[in-house]
């Protein structure tokens, strides 16, 4: 087995054949031009190749960049921490390695491109140099696919081939490109999943597997299953999840579609499967979580459980934020426990009575921490944004917000999250269509913020009928909710409903004023806060 495995488009042959030879002139062995029959046998040959490597180099290029198998290839790299990426033609990077330093070798003299290319071979040797005495150690006795050695914060999963069901075997390319879409959408969720890659999970295709056999192979927790069937002019796409620990079937759904539309809806079919995905796997292990005597929670397992309890509750944020620091304790660099006692700690400025920064402080060092520890993690970037929305870093915030949607535009939170800080700046339309983005990800998405921050994008806009519908909405009404509530009536001219939101609200916080509830709220425009203010005060809350 060779030293490095190189990852390219055939396309580029040319120019990746000098860098191949200044592997080898290092003394490295190289696997990347074999002469062997395309089908089965190669998709095989590849994941074994791949798994035995020590380092892979992924040229990345226009060409190189579509290729499904270049990207499933340079994820695996990735995943296990080998890999070295080198760009031509200033080729857009997929958004999954962008983190990843990547050496530039377009249009340099000789000189630098000879400096360029020893870095690469450095970077290599480090790899190398790294790999070779565990897999000596272990190449005889381990089973397949076990040097991946996985995060222990993320769940491991595959994604079986779809079975084409249909008569017609012209059909494998949609079940193939089906699969292989909700790989690339799964890999995005660095934080919760460590997926294995289009290689690996491929070998499986055409035969019928034992799903424990595929689990131990694959050192995998949860397995993804399905097929696609042509039914007259409909396609039937069935996708199923199934716990390999338990044997047992987690979820399972069933798409119809009709023929000519089947391309148009293929993207929204693979967000439905993988943002369900994501929360039945969420909900599976955080229950499991749960089910454990506390001596036996590792760090992962604490945020899970601090993750599943009321935050809006004062007990369920004062365990929640027990059980991240205990988490943070157990793992100093584990960025998502940072990101997510930012999250309670600034919440509890917010509840502060006193003019005091500290927690909102706080709360800044721990979510600029979560950033620096894992940049690639859209949670820690997008909880850090609503920091400095607090502390009226305008631009900073929206410009991290827009990261975290871009490192992943499938999370529900994400989009929710951005719409919150466009509300503030003054920019309610597009929040707006944010707000509806997360509800079109996951349809049963529906926290209680979420229905307050719909109203108040409506609100804003001078839409009180319509913010009153959507703060009625939520199944949890704290003081805020009210006296927004409240604001909104009066606006109406219902100043009945109006004075019993007020008493509502003035029943769960007797100290509440206009001037501390403003003192909280960053907005951006002078006139929309004068405007909130103006419209609390008709309601007759009090100064």
């Amino acid at each position: 087995m060779a030293d490095v495995f190189v990852s390219y488009a055939r396309a580029d042959k040319a120019r990746v054949a000098p860098l191949v030879a200044a592997i080898e002139a290092q003394g490295w062995t190289v696997w990347w031009d074999p002469v062997i029959t395309p089908g089965q046998e190669f998709d095989r040959q590849i994941g074994e190749e791949l798994k035995a490597a020590a380092a892979v180099l992924v040229v990345w290029t226009p060409s190189s960049v579509s290729s499904r198998w270049v990207r499933g290839e340079a994820r695996e790299g990735a995943d296990r921490g080998i890999l070295v990426p080198v760009r031509f033609e200033s080729a857009e990077l997929p958004i999954d390695v962008r983190a990843l330093h990547t050496t530039d070798l377009d249009d340099l003299a000789p000189e630098e491109r000879g400096r360029r290319v020893q870095d690469m071979l450095r970077a290599l040797g480090a790899i190398i140099a790294r790999q070779r005495e565990p897999r000596a150690a272990t190449t005889q006795s381990a089973p397949a696919l076990s040097s991946i050695v996985d995060n222990p914060t993320r769940v491991t999963i595959c994604v079986l081939p779809f079975t084409n069901m249909s008569a017609d075997a012209g059909q494998d390319f949609f079940s193939d490109g089906l699969t292989e879409d909700i790989i690339t959408e799964l890999s995005r969720w660095r934080r919760l999943f460590s997926v294995r890659s289009r290689s690996a999970s491929f070998r499986y295709r055409g035969s019928a597997v034992d799903m424990k056999q595929v689990a131990r192979e694959l050192d995998v927790r949860y397995i993804v299953e399905g097929s696609v069937r042509r039914v007259g002019e409909r396609i039937r796409i069935n996708a199923q999840l199934i716990d390999a620990e338990t044997g047992s079937h987690v979820w399972a759904e069933r798409f119809d579609h009709g023929l000519d539309e089947i391309f148009a809806v293929q993207d929204r079919v693979v967000q439905t499967i993988v943002s369900t995905l994501v929360g039945r796997v969420q909900a599976s292990d955080a229950e499991r979580a749960r089910r454990k005597p506390p001596s036996s929670l590792a760090a992962y397992e604490c945020v899970l459980k601090g993750n599943a309890l009321p935050w809006d509750e004062a007990a369920g944020a004062e365990e929640a934020s027990r059980l991240f620091q205990q988490a943070i304790d157990l793992d100093p660099s584990y960025a998502i426990a940072h990101a997510l006692l930012a999250a309670l700690r600034y919440a509890r400025w917010k509840e502060d009575p006193s003019d005091s920064s500290a927690k909102l402080d706080e709360a800044y060092v721990l979510a600029k921490r979560a950033v620096e520890l894992d940049d690639g993690d859209s949670t820690c970037h997008a909880m850090l944004a609503q920091v400095l929305l607090l502390q009226r870093s305008f631009d900073l915030s929206m410009q991290y917000a827009r990261r975290a949607v871009e490192i992943n535009p499938n999370n529900q939170w994400n989009a929710a999250d951005l719409a919150c800080i466009l509300i503030y700046v003054g920019h309610s339309e597009e929040a707006l269509r944010c707000l509806a983005r997360a509800r079109e990800i996951d349809p049963y998405f529906d926290p209680a913020w979420y229905w307050r921050a719909l109203g108040q994008a409506y609100m804003h806009l001078g839409r009180y009928a319509e913010a009153v519908a959507n703060f009625n909405h939520a199944r949890m009404r704290p003081f805020r909710l009210l006296a927004l509530t409240a604001a909104c009536y009066a606006e109406l001219g219902d100043m009945e409903r109006a004075r019993a939101n007020v008493a509502d609200c003035l029943a769960l916080k007797p100290d509440f004023s206009i001037r501390q509830y403003m003192s909280k709220e960053p907005f951006k425009l002078a006139a929309d806060a004068e405007r909130v203010e103006a419209a609390l005060r008709k309601a007759g809350l009090p100064e």
